[in-house]
Order: structure tokens, then C-alpha cells, then sequence
């Protein structure tokens, strides 16, 4: 895309909080997001739940999008939680993904410097985000907005084949 283009996209591009009327459009581009990675798959029907539950509350996350003559062509996804090495609020940026169409517009990076000022804004100390170890460009672009590597790896357990015991219940 020419510089034409890109100030053209920049200057019709809003960004804005996701609602439940963004969902097919953001299941879509979570669609894209998971097929390219390996740990996961897409399945609409999750995405959909998924997607509800956080935009239905605003104590769990946020979602924003970046529309473009009034479609979604990228969101993020931030998750909130509290840190006790910090004793604060902190993020988990869970998804970020960007249409094909307008990559290299800078759709990406205006939608992530917004995602960093709404995590301020939220009271967020830290920001935290994993991408595929194969996903170098993905680092790259990261890294550019401030993100670095961290010393801690990531260890995954999934509970959805979990069955609990008998007479054993919840707190």
C-alpha cells in the first residue's frame, strides 16, 4: 500500500470500544488469528461466548476495534487480573489481530498504542501477551511499541477434560 493510501486509511480509521454487534466481524478476524496459530483452532460458537462475556463486562476486559467506513478491520483484546508481585491491576493482551486488507497501514499499531493508553487508563501496572515463538514479526512488532521478552515461560493446563472427584465441590 502506498503512502497515499496508508494517510488515507489513518485518516478514515476510528477506534472504538467492540460492542455486541461487532461480534460476527470479530469472530471473523479471531477465525484468521487461530488458524495461523498452533496452539489453537478456531470454533466460532467459543469465539461468540468468549467474545459476550467480555463485552457484556467491563470488569473482566475490554475489546476495541478499529473500523474502517464503518466495518471492523482489527481489534485487541485486553483481560484483566491483579498482580500480587505488583498488588495491582494488571492486563493480559489475549488477542490482537488485523485484516489482511489493511496491514501495513498502521491500523496495528494505532490499535495497540490505544490498548496501552486504555490499560493506564484502567489503572493496569503491566501488560503481558504471548505470540507464537514462530511469529517473528509479530515479536518484532511488539518489541517496537515496548514490549520485551520476559524470563517467565509459559506453561499451559487445560481443565476441559477435567473431572472432579466425587463429593469434592467448589469453593
Amino acid at each position: 500500500m502506498n503512502k497515499a493510501n496508508q494517510e488515507e486509511t489513518a485518516k478514515t480509521m476510528q477506534i472504538t470500544p467492540a460492542n455486541v454487534a461487532d461480534i460476527p466481524a470479530l469472530c471473523e478476524l479471531l477465525h484468521l488469528l487461530f488458524a495461523q496459530e498452533a496452539d489453537f483452532k478456531p470454533d466460532h460458537d467459543a469465539q461468540r461466548r468468549g467474545l459476550t462475556r467480555i463485552i457484556n463486562s467491563p470488569d473482566i476486559g475490554l475489546i476495541i476495534v478499529a473500523r474502517q467506513d464503518g466495518q471492523v478491520v482489527g481489534m485487541v483484546n485486553l483481560l484483566y487480573t491483579i498482580s500480587t508481585a505488583l498488588g495491582e491491576r494488571v492486563a493480559l493482551l489475549e488477542d490482537m489481530v488485523v485484516s489482511p486488507k489493511v496491514r501495513s497501514t498502521g491500523v496495528g499499531s494505532k490499535l495497540l498504542q490505544r490498548a496501552i493508553e486504555l490499560a493506564r487508563l484502567n489503572g493496569c501496572k503491566r501488560i503481558t501477551l504471548l505470540t507464537d515463538v514462530t511469529n517473528e514479526s509479530a515479536q518484532r512488532f511488539y518489541q517496537r511499541h515496548g514490549f520485551d521478552y520476559s524470563a517467565m515461560i509459559p506453561l499451559r493446563l487445560s481443565l476441559s477434560e477435567w473431572i472432579p472427584e466425587p463429593n469434592k465441590k467448589a469453593l
